[in-house]
């Protein structure tokens, strides 16, 4: 499984990040741990990036890219990784998809903890007070002035890859203002939805919000009208069918009855020999004789 988790300050990816890890037995990449350890490794790309570290520069995304590709293809990255503190950027994001393309890798998705930015705030005004109580010194990065330039930041520079994930169907978002475990129950919740992270293999594929893999039910409806038209077609060429039928049966009578008319007109008219009016004349005569030869 190979996931981005996507939230301001403060929303707690870290902690969900290490549950994933700890449940589905993937990685957790930080460009920040990764830089140091190629600078540490003393490997081409470590050389390059350890002379701009030094210098206090950011290091350039085609560096943070190569350390990325070398980390990715370690063993204990074989059933996926988490990535922490990076794509920040979407000139990151999308060099980061032409390197999972070269790879022949996907993302199985881009999980959004969405929070609410005047709850952080207050929580870490809670926290410093609560520490200054305690008579311990607060933290220099955690306080609501630093909060507040970070969450600056974040709208500026990350907060665009929301809309660029939406728009590749692989963002799913999470309410971040649960409970720690309410949270995570979420996680897993919609990683589950879409197939992803089944036994940790990593072979699960974003298709977009949960909502979205519902099945959709107008094409139902359409593939309905198909079959009425081919039932009246059916009734249109049976009855075609019929018609033929019909004629050859009434030519069938008319033959038989042409025939009973003629088979009759010869028998009346040989009839008419035997019992006609010829047939009385001629038997006169030979009444006739026979009286006259009686006389004699």
């Amino acid at each position: 499984m190979r996931l981005i988790l996507l939230g301001p300050p403060g929303a707690g990816k870290g902690t969900q990040a290490q549950r994933l890890v700890d449940k589905y037995g993937i990685v957790q990449l930080s460009t920040g741990d990764m830089l140091r350890a190629a600078v540490a490794a003393g490997t081409p790309v470590g050389l390059k990036a350890k002379d701009i570290m030094a210098s206090g520069g950011l290091v350039p995304d085609d560096i943070v890219i190569s350390i990325i590709a070398d980390r990715i293809e370690q063993p204990d990255a074989a059933n996926g990784f988490i990535l922490d503190g990076f794509p920040r950027t979407v000139p990151q994001a999308a060099a980061l998809d032409e390197l999972l393309k070269q790879k022949k890798m996907k993302l199985d998705a881009v999980v959004e903890l969405k929070v609410n930015e005047g709850a952080l705030l207050q929580r870490v005004e809670n926290r410093a007070a609560e520490t200054r109580a305690r008579g311990e010194e607060v933290r220099a990065d955690d306080t609501p002035e630093v909060l507040a330039k970070r969450l600056a930041s974040y709208r500026a520079q990350t907060e665009p890859l929301i809309d660029y994930y939406s728009e590749r169907r692989s963002l799913l978002t999470v309410d971040g203002m649960m409970s720690i475990d309410g949270v995570t129950e979420e996680i897993s919740r919609v990683l589950s939805a879409i197939g992803a992270g089944a036994k940790g293999t990593g072979k699960g594929t974003a298709k977009g919000p949960v909502k979205a893999a519902r099945a959709p039910r107008k094409p139902a409806k359409v593939s309905r009208k198909p079959a009425g038209a081919a039932k009246k077609a059916g009734k249109k060429t049976a009855k075609k069918a019929k018609k033929p039928a019909k004629a050859a049966r009434k030519a069938a009578k008319g033959a038989k009855k042409a025939a009973k008319r003629t088979a009759r007109k010869p028998a009346k008219r040989s009839a008419k020999p035997a019992g006609g009016k010829g047939a009385r004349k001629a038997s006169k005569p030979a009444k006739k004789v026979t009286k006259r030869r009686a006389k004699r």
